[in-house]
């Protein structure tokens, strides 16, 4: 078995443990038999658990960014595409097994005690909110916006979880069409 497809057995296990059921409650032996990778193998890949839900993290990071910037890539106007980002929210909020965003649950386990969990969830974070900030810029909307939006999305993930509803994507979608319309009338909400 080749390192590369090993690495990625472990991670696509972990990836459903981690998620599913929590970082802390999960050990290296259910991963290795969800897996079906050796011990030795598997720490061969991941010399730790740190490093194993580092690895987690990171590529989680990498695919939730992709994933929704080609759902809002399919919406032309600058508007639609803000708006497509509390759409995309709903969809992944109706997904099977959707138990709330894998960063804030992973910060909320770990990041008293790991600097490193801390700081990925951060950068996953500051990386949305340049996302929400380039296209409130490309909708040419005052800067004020972004904070608004992203308490918006955050906000929705958390009670979604929560209330096991996709409900507040698009009650959050509402509410940024509001903020939207506000931005385009000048008013200043930050006063």
């Amino acid at each position: 078995m080749e390192l590369e497809t090993t690495e990625q057995q472990v991670l696509d296990a972990a990836e459903e443990l981690f998620y599913g059921q929590g970082i802390q409650s999960v050990g290296m032996d259910a991963i290795r038999a969800a897996s079906a990778v050796p011990l030795k193998r598997l720490y061969q890949a991941f010399p730790s658990k740190n490093s194993l839900v580092e690895a987690y993290l990171r590529r989680r990071d990498a695919r939730w960014l992709r994933d929704l910037a080609q759902h809002v890539d399919t919406y032309e106007s600058p508007t639609q595409r803000i708006l497509a980002v509390f759409d995309w929210l709903f969809l992944w909020f109706n997904e099977p097994g959707f138990r709330g965003c894998g960063f804030i649950n992973s910060f909320g386990e770990l990041g008293a005690t790991s600097q490193t969990v801390a700081d990925i969830a951060r950068a996953h974070k500051n990386a949305f909110r340049r996302y929400l900030g380039d296209l409130v810029a490309a909708a040419e909307a005052p800067t004020w916006l972004t904070d608004h939006l992203v308490l918006l999305a955050e906000g929705a993930m958390t009670t979604a979880a929560i209330s096991g509803s996709p409900e507040p994507a698009r009650h959050a979608k509402d509410a940024a069409r509001i903020l939207l319309r506000t931005a385009r009338t000048g008013i200043d909400v930050t006063v």
